[in-house]
């Protein structure tokens, strides 16, 4: 089966299907992935993937500047594709936060 005939079927199931095969990936994605965490003192207290000093917000304008994932994976090789996930989540659940901290970040390089 290609990805093509898989996102075809699962564009064709019902919410509560889409809702389950979500959970399921995202349970297989978590495996290793060391969540968000805001440390003070670390990258000016921003969300950061786990125990590293990648903030969340320079992954999300990474991927503004039209970066893959695959692309930022491979720029970042300690980073997992679940870590991915997570920051990608977070950055939708606080998207004032994300933009605020890329704002900022861009002044600061001007």
């Amino acid at each position: 089966m290609t990805l093509k005939e898989l996102e075809k079927q699962i564009l064709a199931l019902n919410p509560t299907d889409k809702a389950e095969i979500m959970q399921m990936l995202t349970q297989t994605l978590n495996y290793g992935s060391q969540g968000i965490k805001k440390t003070p003192g670390v990258c000016g207290g921003d969300a950061c993937v786990g125990n590293t000093r990648i903030p969340i917000w320079s992954l999300v304008n990474n991927r503004h500047l039209g970066m893959s994932d695959a692309s930022i994976l491979e720029a970042f090789p300690d980073l997992t594709a679940a870590d991915l996930v997570n920051a990608w989540a977070y950055a939708d659940a606080h998207p004032d936060e994300i933009s605020a901290a890329i704002q900022e970040n861009i002044e600061i390089m001007l």
